[in-house]
């Protein structure tokens, strides 16, 4: 089979190496993909938005899947158009796809399926959100209502930081159209953890969990980002607590989009927080999460290819994963996840492959090496029998090279540890 991998990020370099290493696949494509993935898959520069052009290449090329992997076509209906023509694609369709695309969607959803999440109201006027969150106080959530690459969430700790969120969303077109509207939700306090599942045809493999650092810095400091590393397995997560995820959050949420017309085919995340009240949804995603989806598919056993065939077949599959844990760790340009300068050189990254998996996201070929191209440019991950060993590895090697002009978190997995001790 021949695969094509639409995307250019990391997240799109993990699908793309797990393709690769699977012998039912002959061989795997990548439009635009970037320059890191040469190694991987063949690059096709066709841009994600150009669905006609990457409609010919599939037919031309005999490709027997396409994998979407952002989330900005999939809400604008590239399977819908890949479907259309014959061809097979993974991922939901552009009705579907509203679950991300569309926050006061999915909330209103989980309201009317009793699917647990946290109490919210939907705003479109400035004023009526001020008053709401001077009613609430904080802390508080403010989310625009469309997609934000991933920076379209504000955790307000005071009501001024609040309301300053919202006059820059709603306001300030801060998002463009994606922040006309905004959700304003409870606090959740609690552990955070990414649940992933693969859907086809109410069928649900659910993924093994991991763990993200959306925050900037060290110790959960500074701006949302669109994550900095991440980690699998989730140790501080029991598993009974991931069972009753499944048997409250992800069936039901796949049965109310068969209900509601929208059948789901593609990557339910649900990013969840276990509360004293047990699991919640904070977000859905209909796409893999990046970071997570380097660390994950990492642990995944099985050929993807067969998998994959099988789901859309709906023949049933034994999925397996690894015992093994994975700890990955972002480079990001200087300034991120604010103003980014391009350009600046990445050290010699040959012997750090060598022990190390690389995924590839804002990079660019500059002689024999690479060039930030970015904001999150690099996600450099480690195995080991447990998560400490995976850690000390990682940071192992990244010790070994000059980062100027990037930087990285050192204390990715700091929540397992401390919950442990």
């Amino acid at each position: 089979m021949k695969v094509l991998v639409i995307g250019s990020g990391g997240r799109e370099h993990a699908i793309v190496k797990q393709f690769k290493k699977a012998p039912s696949v002959e061989q795997v494509f990548v439009a635009p993909g970037n320059d890191g993935m040469k190694e991987d898959a063949t690059i096709v520069p066709i841009a994600q938005s150009s669905f006609d052009e990457l409609i010919n290449f599939a037919i031309t090329e005999g490709i027997g899947l396409t994998f979407v992997g952002p989330e900005q076509p999939l809400t604008e209906g590239i399977v819908d158009a890949f479907e259309e023509a014959g061809l097979r694609a993974f991922g939901p369709r552009k009705n579907a796809a509203q679950l991300e695309g569309s926050k006061s969607f999915a909330k209103d959803l989980m309201k009317k399926y009793e699917i647990p999440t946290a109490v919210y109201e939907t705003f479109s006027q400035v004023d009526e959100a001020v008053a709401y969150i001077r009613a609430q106080g904080a802390p508080i959530v403010i989310k625009a209502d469309g997609l934000a690459a991933g920076k379209g969430v504000i955790v307000a700790m005071t009501e001024q930081e609040a309301i300053e969120a919202v006059e820059d969303m709603i306001g300030n077109q801060r998002f463009g159209d994606s922040s006309s509207r905004v959700v304003i939700e409870e606090f959740l306090d609690g552990e955070e953890f990414s649940f992933m599942s693969f859907v086809h045809a109410g069928q649900i493999y659910p993924m093994a969990i991991a763990q993200d650092h959306k925050r900037a810095y060290d110790g959960d400091k500074g701006p949302n980002t669109g994550g900095m590393g991440a980690y699998s397995p989730v140790p501080q997560i029991p598993q009974s607590i991931v069972d009753e995820a499944f048997e409250t959050i992800v069936k039901p949420t796949v049965a109310a989009m068969d209900a509601e017309g929208t059948p789901f085919t593609g990557i339910l995340y649900a990013g969840l927080i276990l509360t004293k009240n047990g699991p919640k949804v904070i977000e859905f995603n209909a796409r893999f999460g990046d970071p997570e989806a380097q660390v994950v598919l990492q642990r995944m056993a099985s050929d993807f290819g067969l998998f994959m065939d099988a789901l859309l077949a709906g023949v049933p599959f034994d999925l397996q994963w690894s015992d093994e844990s994975v700890l990955g760790v972002v480079i990001a340009s200087e300034g991120y996840p604010q103003s980014v300068e391009n350009g600046h050189a990445l050290p010699n990254l040959t012997e750090l492959a060598k022990t190390h998996n690389i995924f590839h996201a804002g990079t660019k070929a500059a002689g024999e090496g690479f060039v930030g191209n970015g904001g999150r440019v690099l996600l450099v991950t480690s195995t080991g029998k447990n998560l400490k060993e995976a850690q000390e590895k990682v940071y192992a090697g990244l010790a070994q090279k000059d980062w100027q002009h990037f930087f990285f978190r050192k204390d990715i997995g700091w929540r397992t540890f401390s919950a442990v001790k």
